[in-house]
């Protein structure tokens, strides 16, 4: 049976010499595996070509509940990224966030909350024109409140160790090595009260952001068997060094 479902596209690799594997995440159906023709006709490269990293389309396939692999029948972006495409650091950290993404969702069922999340954050860097050099790290910590381990408690000077076990601050330096220092915790706490709307008053300093990041990867990693081996945060922090 057709469906016309809104996706993001997570991972793409080659099935054939005239097809290729599309991992999108859909509004309707959670993640799903999609066969798509990449043949040498204009119709298979247009297909092809929309299917770039964490770009949003409306997709047209013949979904069969049992199986694994479906067919794609069409592809459309009525909403093409503007500016994402041209500037290394949003490129850089949608990568970034696409490495992520693929590693922690794997969901084969609807979840709207999540993908509207997913799905609104990027057309807001998108249309971002100045202080977005912390968006990584919101969207972050927000993306963990979808996936069941958002931070507890708040920074002070009673509590200044965030726990990343726990998911807690805390009173005391924790006896395992998986905590944030004070600095980054008080970073983090200052990210967790702020919006994409506020970044401006957040501003995290380059030196302190690279730290943080490795941080909350970590802190992803601890609570996310799936995530692991994460290594494009290596390379966005040496883009925005």
């Amino acid at each position: 049976m057709l469906h016309s479902t809104e996706g993001i596209v997570l991972n793409t690799f080659r099935y054939s010499d005239s097809s290729i594997i599309a991992k999108i995440y859909t509004r309707l159906f959670g993640l799903q595996s999609y066969i798509v023709s990449s043949g040498r006709s204009k119709k298979s490269k247009t297909k092809t070509t929309l299917l770039q990293p964490l770009s949003h389309v409306v997709i047209t396939v013949n979904h069969k509940e049992k199986n694994t692999l479906h067919h794609m029948q069409e592809i459309q972006c009525p909403h093409p990224y503007h500016t994402i495409p041209y500037n290394l650091v949003k490129s850089s950290m949608v990568l970034f966030l696409n490495e992520i993404l693929y590693k922690c969702i794997r969901e084969e069922e609807s979840n709207e909350g999540l993908f509207d999340f997913i799905n609104s954050s990027l057309q807001v860097l998108d249309v971002k024109e100045e202080e977005y050099n912390s968006f990584h790290l919101l969207f972050m910590i927000k993306l963990s409140i979808h996936l069941g381990f958002y931070p507890q408690g708040m920074f002070s000077e009673d509590s200044p160790w965030f726990d990343m076990q726990e998911g807690l601050f805390v009173e005391y330096k924790p006896a395992h090595p998986f905590f944030l220092n004070q600095k980054d915790g008080k970073n983090f706490f200052k990210l967790m009260n702020s919006s994409y709307e506020q970044l401006q008053n957040t501003t995290v300093p380059a030196s302190e952001r690279r730290s943080l990041l490795t941080s909350i990867v970590s802190y992803f990693e601890l609570h996310l068997s799936t995530v692991k081996d994460v290594k494009s945060h290596h390379v966005l922090s040496e883009v925005m060094a």
